[in-house]
Formats: structure tokens, sequence, C-alpha cells
């Protein structure tokens, strides 16, 4: 008889959930959706979800003009604070930037706006990731942060494809990576450091919603998306980052 204990991960861990997120719902209390977004907002500034984003950029638009502004589509931008660190960014090295930020939830947007209320040359659109409504290669550069998890394989090719098509230079995808010690880390976090009912249900399922490395590898050979590498991030994140070689 075998008396080992496995110190594996649970199953749960290997195998992606399609459990729904309560954020994905079609409306929400404005409060409790305010607070969750600010809880969204707290964990991208302290777990490096703007630094994925900006560690990737400045090669990204390196070779672009710096007579014209950057022209930057941020897709399913949830609170709109990794746009405004993009424009924080962009303002220090004297860049000029139009952004263009989208949801496919009005009230979500609504508080993206607001977030993004003094930086100029911003447009809001409400679209979905998976299908938007502006021509091929209308933007140098496409970002998508913490939002492929929301989406089951098929649909996640979908954002893929679509980020490609979309992209003159090329596209910074980031997300958080599946895996047991991310699990643990969310799980805790949200029972710690919030009461807000979405942030506790959502936030150790993201973990089990997201993707591995390997994953993403895959759904973007099967999208078709050519020149894009995904690299490891700490703090449980990872990124997909295309660059064109035709800029």
């Amino acid at each position: 008889m075998n008396h080992r204990q496995s110190s594996s991960p649970p199953i749960f861990l290997f195998q992606r959930s399609d459990a729904a997120e309560l954020l994905d719902l079609p409306t929400h209390d404005p409060a409790e959706l305010a607070a969750n977004l600010c809880d969204i907002r707290i964990v991208n500034r302290l777990a490096g979800g703007s630094a994925v984003v900006l560690k990737h950029l400045p090669r990204l638009v390196a070779q672009l003009p710096r007579d014209r502004p950057i022209e930057i589509l941020d897709l399913a931008t949830g609170s709109g604070d990794i746009p405004r660190e993009v424009a924080a960014w962009a303002a220090r090295e004297g860049r000029p930037l139009r952004l263009t930020v989208t949801d496919l939830s009005p009230q979500i947007l609504d508080v993206a706006s607001g977030v993004l209320a003094n930086v100029p040359d911003t447009m809001f659109a409400v679209c979905d990731a998976r299908a938007t409504p502006f021509p091929g290669r209308a933007f140098d550069v496409v970002l998508c942060s913490l939002t492929l998890h929301h989406f089951a394989p098929e649909d996640a090719g979908r954002v893929l494809r679509e980020m490609d098509r979309l992209s003159r230079a090329g596209f910074i995808l980031n997300d958080i990576r599946r895996g047991a010690a991310g699990f643990a880390a969310a799980w805790a976090a949200s029972r710690l450091a919030t009461r807000n009912r979405l942030t506790r249900h959502d936030m150790p399922l993201s973990v089990r919603r997201a993707y591995t490395p390997g994953e993403l590898r895959a759904l973007l050979h099967r999208a078709g998306v050519a020149e894009a590498t995904v690299s490891r991030h700490p703090l449980f994140r990872m990124a997909a980052v295309q660059r064109k070689g035709s800029g």
C-alpha cells in the first residue's frame, strides 16, 4: 500500500474553469461595481498589471514617428487605470498620445471615463473585444489587460485575431496565469483585503479561469497570430507581445 500523501495542487488548478464571474453580469449595483473596480485598480498597482504593459510598450513604439501621436486602443479597459498609466508614461517621454478606450459594459466604461477624465485626446466606445467596429490597422498598438481569462478558448482566439487585425505595430496582451500559488494568493487577498462581494467571488475564480503560458501559445497558434511571443512576469502575470516587422 502506498502511504505517501500527494503534495500536488488540487486537480481543479490543472483544468481551466469556465464558471462565470460576477463582473460579467450585464448590470450591477453602481456602488458595489465601483468598489470592485477600485479593488482591481489596487491589485494592478501592487501586483504589476500596469508594469507588464509599460515593460513592453517602449520597444513596441520605438520606431514610430515622434512628430505624431501614438494611436493606442485599449480593449475591455475595465477601470481605465492601465491606459491612465500609459498616458502618464507618454507624458514623461514627451510622446503625444491618442487613446481609444473600450468596454462591452456601459456601466464599466462610465467608471473608466471618470478615471480618465483628465487624460486629453481620449475617446470612449462601447464594443465587444471579439468583434470591434474599427477598420483594420486603425491603431499603432492594441492593449488588452486582465481580460482574456474571461473568454473560453474559441472566443479568446477571436480576441487575439482582433488585436492582430487592428494593430499596425503590434499588441500587448497582459493577463494572469493559472497556478496553485497564484490561486492561494488571490484567495487570501480576496478574504483579507476586501469585503466586496464581487471581488471575493471573482478574484480566486479569475485564476482558475486563466490560461497557462503554454495554453496562451496554443491559442495564438490556433488563431493564426504570427510574430507574437509569450513571457512570464512576476506575481503570476504573463504577456503575449506581437511586434510586427513593418511597424
